[in-house]
Formats: C-alpha cells, sequence, structure tokens
C-alpha cells in the first residue's frame, strides 16, 4: 500500500506534537476557580465547597498526568497553585454563605409584609364561618391573589382578587387593594360603590398594562350579595357547586370597571366558595383546566371548612402533575345561623343599582 508510509509518519508527528504540549503544560488555577465562584452565585456553601474540593482534585489528577511526561508544575509551584485553589474557594464559601443568609432575611421580612396584608380571617362573624387558604409559588412568599374579611355595619364583607403578574411588583399592588378595602369596607353601604372606591385608589399604583380582578361579598341572613370585578364567579355549594355568574360581566379593576349588584340565596346548609384562577385555571399535562365539577363539590363538603380547602388544593395539585403553576387563594364561607336583618336605615348608593330578585326566586 503506497499510503502506508504517509499514515505512519503522520501518526508518530501528532504523538510527538502531543508530547510536547503535555509536556509543557501548567493548568492556572484561575481556571478552575471559575466553577466554585459561578456556583456561589446560585447554590448555597454546601454545593460550593464541594465544587472547590472538585477543582482541586482535578488540578492533582492533571498535573500528575502531566508529570508522567515530564512536565506539569514543580512540587513548590504545585502547593503554592493548591493553596491559591483552596483560599479562592473559602472566599467563593463566604460569599455563598453571606448570600443565602441575606436572601433568608429578604425571605423573613416578605413573609412578614405579606402576614400584615394577609391577615388570617376571624372564624366567625355575625352568623357566617370563614376558613382561608393562600398559596405562592414566588420563593419568597409574595404572589398576587389578595384577600381581606371586614365586620361592616352592613354584615361581613370579603374581599378576594388577583393581580396581574407575580412577585414583589404584584405585592405593591395586593397591599395598595387590600388598604383600600379596609379603609372604605366600613363606610360605604352600596358594594358598587366599595368597587369604585377600590378603582380609584389604586389607579395610581397601576402601570400601563396592570389590572386587578376583584369579588366583593357581602352576608346578610339568608343572602349573599356580591360586586364582580372581573374576577372568577364563586360557587354555591348545595346539591351541586353551581357558579353565581353575573349578568353582566365588568372589567377590572384600572380597566374602567361598571359592575352591577347580584343577589344570591345562601342559606344555612350551602356554602360559598370563592377563589382565584390558581383554582380553575390549574392545568394537567394536556393543558386541560380543572372542571369545578362534582370532585370540587365532595371536597367543599367536607365536615369542617379546613378540611375543604385542603381538600381543594390538594385536588388542584394533583390536578396540575404535582405543583400549582399559579397562585392560589381559597374562602370557605358558611352561614350558621339565622339572626334577625339588620334594620337600620341603609344610605342610598351615589349610583344606585336596580333591585334584583333573588336568585333562584319565582
Amino acid at each position: 500500500m503506497r499510503w502506508a508510509p504517509e499514515v505512519w509518519r503522520f501518526l508518530a508527528d501528532g504523538a510527538l506534537t502531543s508530547h510536547d504540549a503535555v509536556a509543557g503544560w501548567r493548568l492556572a488555577p484561575g481556571v478552575l476557580l471559575i466553577g466554585p465562584v459561578l456556583v456561589s452565585a446560585r447554590s448555597g456553601p454546601k454545593a460550593t465547597a464541594g465544587v472547590v474540593a472538585w477543582a482541586v482534585a482535578m488540578y492533582l489528577v492533571l498535573s500528575f498526568c502531566a508529570g508522567l511526561y515530564g512536565g506539569g508544575p514543580s512540587p513548590a509551584a504545585a502547593v503554592l497553585d493548591c493553596l491559591l485553589l483552596i483560599t479562592g474557594g473559602a472566599a467563593a464559601v463566604h460569599g455563598a454563605r453571606r448570600r443565602v443568609a441575606r436572601e433568608a432575611g429578604l425571605i423573613r421580612v416578605a413573609q412578614r409584609s405579606r402576614d400584615a396584608v394577609l391577615r388570617p380571617l376571624a372564624a366567625e362573624a355575625d352568623g357566617v364561618g370563614f376558613s382561608s387558604l393562600y398559596r405562592t409559588v414566588s420563593g419568597i412568599g409574595l404572589g398576587g391573589d389578595l384577600y381581606d374579611l371586614a365586620q361592616s355595619p352592613y354584615g361581613p364583607r370579603v374581599l378576594i382578587g388577583d393581580v396581574r403578574g407575580h412577585g414583589p411588583e404584584a405585592a405593591v399592588l395586593c397591599a395598595a387593594t387590600v388598604g383600600a378595602f379596609r379603609e372604605g369596607a366600613c363606610t360605604m353601604p352600596a358594594l358598587a360603590d366599595l368597587a369604585a372606591h377600590l378603582d380609584a385608589r389604586i389607579s395610581g399604583e397601576l402601570g400601563p398594562e396592570d389590572f386587578v380582578t376583584v369579588l366583593l361579598a357581602e352576608f346578610v341572613p339568608g343572602e349573599v350579595r356580591l360586586v364582580n370585578c372581573g374576577h372568577p364567579a364563586p360557587l354555591r355549594i348545595g346539591p351541586r357547586a353551581e357558579p353565581l355568574v353575573p349578568s353582566r360581566p365588568s372589567a377590572p379593576l384600572g380597566l374602567g370597571p361598571r359592575p352591577q349588584l347580584q343577589r344570591a340565596r345562601l342559606g344555612t346548609g350551602e356554602r360559598l366558595l370563592l377563589y382565584t384562577d390558581g383554582l380553575s385555571e390549574a392545568r394537567d399535562a394536556k393543558g386541560a383546566m380543572l372542571p369545578l365539577d362534582d370532585r370540587v363539590r365532595d371536597a367543599a363538603c367536607r365536615p369542617q371548612l379546613e378540611e375543604c380547602l385542603d381538600a381543594l388544593l390538594s385536588l388542584a395539585t394533583a390536578h396540575a402533575g404535582g405543583s400549582l403553576q399559579d397562585d392560589l387563594a381559597l374562602i370557605m364561607c358558611e352561614p350558621r345561623s339565622a339572626k334577625p336583618a339588620d334594620r337600620r336605615p341603609r344610605e342610598r348608593s351615589v349610583n344606585p343599582q336596580p333591585r334584583r330578585r333573588l336568585d333562584g326566586a319565582r
């Protein structure tokens, strides 16, 4: 074969070139420190220390292999390089420890802020039982869902809402909306006027594409009064789960809402589930949303209200494949006693709403 000598000559030249390259090889410690530095920016001190140990071991192995070819660093240089690697690695571990501690402090502050805005609801107010549940997909505990309860002169009033977006920016709008509700819930007789008050008060906090969906509920003996601004319709839990859809949908806060008062029967033995779209829009692997069917009704009929919310959370989480992709707020309301209606005169609304017949009336 005529080309055989040329092939063997090429292989011999390549071997000699590789030997010369390895013999003159020396790995700078700074190259191996890139890994620990990058890991320290995103992981904890233990993971960073593990990468430092890996970098030192790699340096020693490569230096040993280079020494077999008569190259590599001298023993003194190898010791110095190892000391540089360990010192730089220790600095990376310290930086990771400080970052983790700082993030933990921010999370504690965020959780305290959240707890100040989303206070636990009273277990009962004026003969109506309440229970709430809140979950957020944000790692710092701040989300875009909100709720509150006010014991007003007109009956218990509940707010539930959903801010566009997630995280700290959405949390600012949550705080503004809840603050406006607490300010007006006990002074405004008409729910529609309370919704207008919320819209006006948070307008200065809204960006060009921001909005807030809210649902206001007022409980009086035998019925619930609702004002819905672009929020998912609540479910009346009785023989079946029945959505209380408003006859005329309204835009969310920030988009010119014009809601109407809605009145619906809610007697002893029935419950009302208020929720955000983290429940109704929980999606499975195929993109199908959670149907609000008998499974939801069964979960909402547990003996205790807290058990109902836990069952609903488990149902949504299982449907979503084990983890929710959106913030979730749930409020379960249950009339527990029939109290005489408040006979005190009610002030007229600035924007009076037409009187509606009770849902289901003949």
